[in-house]
């Protein structure tokens, strides 16, 4: 590429709007372009990447044996329906007015189809099927450039067994294929246990970037190398019954609380209740059909986990008037006790403890000495609690980091969800009829793209790693109005394309700070600038992107140095 004749916009000033490295470097750079919120105009430095990432995802999907197909991201409405979906995705996902058709968020539904209509035999599994295509979400407050969207590319894969063993070891391929991409791409990521959310299925693994970029939670362990998301994640806490009166529990007392409808509020004097001793009740609505949540008055319900324990495909807090309606009481006096309908889970930490103190269901009134296996026997117990950091690990009780991540990667065990919905069976080999065994492996490409910003760049631009950059080397003539540094730009120009050696030609009548700046900004791994002074010894100057060293090179050793460079980084000749 040619700077005086490519499309490369540059900028000095970061957008005002740009929070995060990513944003930020990818527009200055020249590689994308809002055009509305959560919607990207790709340049062509960014999609030069873009098809250098997705090279990297296609070579190792096609490395375990998945077969590539392309899929229409207009979808009807009754597909949807067939599996329950349509609903259950809520306001996220586009849908046509007039017409019952929607974009599609992902695909579990048309390749489900597909399977349903061409497979019929267990001798037809396994089948592995991808796709790398657009996909649309409705996303209600995009930010952060790439890293929430409404308009986005996903390499996602479906795959196909005739039983659980085969489910596991479609699994495990895929497992193993994400980490080598990732890696391949220059990203260091943390497997973690993860929430199935609307997708449904017995268990998943998300590929996290460690970035304070990233909008999600995970608590680690260093000791151990537990790794979970917080919808997932557990801890070990201990929670002495140190409210409890000695002997039999005294029975419940209603005590007035006009005007105290927080957990604040009544810790705070004339009532002094801690935090620790008090139930905090919340109200749910999971399906269509009331939940309630209680947690101790400290910990901090999550919202996953509730719908996971309660097996809700959708979940929203109550409004004030269903709560109302449902409890008897607003906000601020809920409880748990007597309340049957709706369905009460009760988080597990909870469990034995006496002593406590919650709502009363009466405007103005809570109860004290409450005691959970007597007055909360009905309530379900679930892990129900955001896991905070230095509390134990589950596995081996060292104290928990948490900290900020980018989802780039999601894979889920599907199971029968989709097969058994749909009617997607097939013959056994025993020649019962047996519903397919199914996987769903997602990966966002833009996510990937943005990651690499997020973990490789400096005050001056972005450093891309060799495996994904656009290009291999700017190459940078410091004197354009001379001739033989003109020449000797060129003649290195054209060898190194000879060699498959892609470069980005800065040939403009610029001042070479100009071009200098540019070529960091822009981030591609090498440098090599041909000015008058080293010419004249016949060297040029060669400059990793990451590097503060300049090495003087002879001319003739340029096309060589850079050909090692780019194999050894992982890169690719263009021949």
């Amino acid at each position: 590429m040619r700077m005086s004749k490519s499309f490369v916009p540059t900028l000095k000033e970061n957008p005002a709007d740009a929070t995060v490295a990513s944003h930020q470097l990818l527009v200055r750079a020249g590689f994308m372009r809002q055009l509305a919120a959560g919607i990207y105009s790709i340049l062509p430095l960014g999609q030069r990447t873009i098809l250098e990432i997705t090279r990297v995802v296609r070579e190792e999907m096609d490395g375990i044996g998945a077969q590539e197909f392309y899929l229409p991201a207009l979808n009807p409405r009754e597909v949807w329906e067939e599996s329950g979906r349509w609903t259950v995705m809520g306001e996220n996902m586009f849908r046509f007015k007039g017409a019952d058709l929607c974009l599609a968020m992902t695909h579990e539904e048309i390749f489900t189809i597909l399977a349903r209509a061409e497979v019929r035999s267990y001798r037809q599994l396994p089948q592995t099927w991808y796709q790398i295509q657009t996909k649309f979400r409705d996303e209600p407050r995009p930010k952060s450039g790439l890293l929430r969207v409404r308009q986005f590319t996903m390499k996602d894969s479906y795959s196909f067994d005739v039983d659980r063993e085969g489910l596991d070891r479609s699994f495990e391929a895929h497992r193993l294929a994400y980490a080598r991409i990732f890696q391949r791409c220059g990203l260091a990521t943390v497997q973690v246990e993860a929430h199935s959310g609307t997708m449904g299925g017995s268990g998943s693994i998300e590929f996290m970037v460690m970035t304070d970029a990233g909008e999600d939670l995970i608590a680690s362990c260093k000791n151990c190398g537990y790794a979970a998301n917080t919808e997932k994640a557990e801890s070990k806490v201990e929670t002495p019954n140190k409210f409890a009166s000695a002997g039999t529990s005294p029975g419940l007392e209603e005590f007035a609380t006009p005007g105290v409808v927080t957990i604040e509020a009544l810790a705070q004097k004339p009532y002094g209740v801690p935090a620790e001793q008090q139930l905090k009740t919340l109200v749910y609505v999971g399906d269509d059909k009331p939940l309630v949540a209680i947690v101790r008055g400290d910990d901090q319900l999550n919202e996953a986990k509730l719908q996971t324990a309660s097996g809700a495909s959708v979940l929203r807090p109550a409004h004030p008037e269903e709560i109302q309606k449902w409890m008897g009481a607003r906000p601020g006096s809920l409880g748990g006790l007597g309340v049957k309908d709706p369905r009460v889970f009760l988080d597990r930490r909870l469990a034995g403890l006496s002593g406590l103190v919650t709502g009363a269901n009466k405007d103005g009134f809570h109860l004290r000495n409450v005691s959970v296996p007597r007055d909360l026997a009905h309530a379900t117990p679930a892990d129900l609690r955001t896991v905070a950091a230095g509390e134990g690990c589950p596995r081996c009780g060292s104290p928990l980091e948490v900290g900020k991540a980018l989802e780039v990667g999601h894979i889920f065990k599907l199971g029968t969800r989709y097969s058994e919905s749909m009617g997607a069976r097939v013959l056994d080999e025993s020649g019962k009829e047996v519903p397919i065994v199914m996987g769903s492996y997602g990966i966002g490409i833009e996510r990937i793209l943005a990651g690499a910003v997020e973990l490789h760049h400096d005050a001056d631009g972005i450093q891309w790693p060799v495996s994904i950059a656009p290009l291999h080397l700017a190459l940078l003539p410091l004197q354009m109005q001379d001739a033989a540094v003109r020449e000797a730009a060129e003649r290195l120009y054209e060898q190194l394309h000879e060699e498959g050696i892609e470069a980005l030609l800065d040939d403009r009548d610029e001042r070479a700070g100009v071009k200098f700046k540019d070529a960091d900004l822009i981030g591609l791994p090498f440098r090599v600038a041909i000015g008058k002074k080293g010419l004249a010894e016949g060297k040029a100057e060669w400059k990793p992107r990451g590097s503060k060293e300049v090495e003087l090179i002879p001319m003739g050793e340029v096309v060589e140095k850079a050909r090692q460079a780019v194999l050894s980084g992982g890169g690719r000749l263009w021949r």
